[in-house]
């Protein structure tokens, strides 16, 4: 008798893949040599820095490094990264015991959930958020506790009230900013609210760093380490994955509270032998020497954020312009937001042949709207916006 997946426990857990429904559109549509922009997934377009490259190229050579490395990161890579947060960030971090390297920001995620997370316990998030953020959760057997993400205030304010719920001892706070997919953006008096927060009602607290450096016009995202007091209860996960355009290299790092690193360490030291080692090599390269690139791929994505802004307003949708991240979060316009977001996201790739992402897809609260991914050069996202402008003019389909 064949074995149904949904037999398997956690697999049980989780519901469909929403963003499958767009892809398979999207696949078909290129399978019938029809010319789709694709602005779903938040996949980085660009090439990883070229000293970079041609590092991992002669490490690669060397067969000392095709060996097991290190669960945890070799140590000039910790250090790298260490280096990066004293000079960024003004924080102080011990390479040794505040920092490990992971195989990408979902490996540092998910794992350190299996670790701290037990039977039952409340992790507080967002919604809409990025789907492992709740989803994490469930297969490490906690319990998902989702606050909306309206605004920063709207947040600590949902936060407050709910600690002081008799019924709900939150355990873990998960929060991540620049926030995906809603854009929304903080200060440090925000972190500085949220690690007092924390300490008076000892939670936990995880800060999903993954578009620190993509930042605009002015706006530099703080670190939740830049708080005094902050390591006691939080840790900061790091990605080479948008900032270097390394999505590809699965590089990241978890950084701060010394115990929750230990149990992160614990855990990985059974399950893995760490980042294939001219990788790492390579991505001590990019900390140490392509800081400009970093900055380039920044402007890049603020440029096309602008194109996009622009193209969508010149069409008739009011769009709010993000200060941070590589994403336009966007309200579905009238009288379309009556279809939803997913039958409106299959709408765009039929009639727009533009690939967005449902805002039903990063949790219930994300209905209503839909994700452009900055990912497309200017040209195809005007290209794009010119499509979207007659498809709303078009209107909706007729029932």
């Amino acid at each position: 008798m064949p074995v149904d997946s949904d037999q398997f426990y956690r697999i049980s857990k989780l519901p469909p893949y929403v963003f499958a429904v767009i892809n398979e559109l999207k696949a078909k549509a290129r399978a019938a040599q029809l010319d789709v922009v694709d602005m779903g997934m938040g996949n980085p377009d660009g090439p990883s820095p070229r000293p970079v490259v041609n590092k991992v190229i002669e490490a690669i050579r060397n067969p000392r490094n095709h060996r097991y490395s290190m669960s945890k990161g070799i140590p000039n890579l910790r250090q790298e990264i260490v280096n990066r947060y004293r000079k960024n960030y003004g924080v102080e971090l011990d390479p040794e015991v505040e920092a490990i390297a992971t195989i990408g920001a979902k490996d540092a995620l998910a794992h350190l959930l299996f670790a701290i997370v037990g039977p039952g316990d409340v992790v507080v998030s967002p919604n809409p958020a990025y789907p492992i953020h709740q989803y994490g959760v469930l297969m490490a057997e906690g319990k998902a506790w989702l606050l909306p993400m309206d605004s920063p205030e709207g947040f600590l304010g949902a936060l407050e009230d709910l600690y002081k719920s008799p019924n709900v001892t939150p355990r873990v706070l998960l929060i991540s900013f620049p926030h995906n997919p809603t854009t929304t953006c903080v200060d440090l008096e925000f972190m500085k609210r949220i690690v007092a927060l924390a300490k008076q009602h000892n939670t936990l607290v995880i800060h999903d760093f993954a578009y620190a450096d993509l930042g605009f016009d002015g706006y530099k995202p703080p670190s939740i380490l830049e708080v005094e007091g902050a390591k006691d209860i939080a840790v900061e996960i790091y990605s080479m994955s948008k900032s270097f355009n390394m999505a590809g290299w699965r590089i990241g790092f978890c950084l701060g509270n010394r115990k929750m690193i230990a149990a992160l360490a614990r855990i990985k030291s059974y399950l893995d032998y760490g980042i294939f080692q001219p990788l790492q090599i390579g991505a001590i390269i990019a900390l140490r020497e392509c800081a400009d690139e970093t900055e380039k791929i920044r402007s890049t994505y603020e440029r096309r954020r602008d194109v996009l802004i622009t193209g969508l307003n010149d069409a008739g949708w009011d769009v709010p312009i993000p200060k941070g991240s590589m994403f336009v979060w966007a309200r579905i316009p009238e009288p379309f937001d009556k279809m939803g977001s997913l039958e409106f996201a299959k709408l765009m790739i039929s009639k727009s042949l533009c690939a967005v992402s449902p805002g039903i897809g990063f949790g219930p609260l994300g209905e209503g709207y839909v994700r452009f991914s900055l990912i497309e050069n200017e040209h195809r996202t005007r290209q794009a916006t010119r499509m979207i402008k007659q498809m709303l003019k078009d209107g909706p389909p007729k029932a």
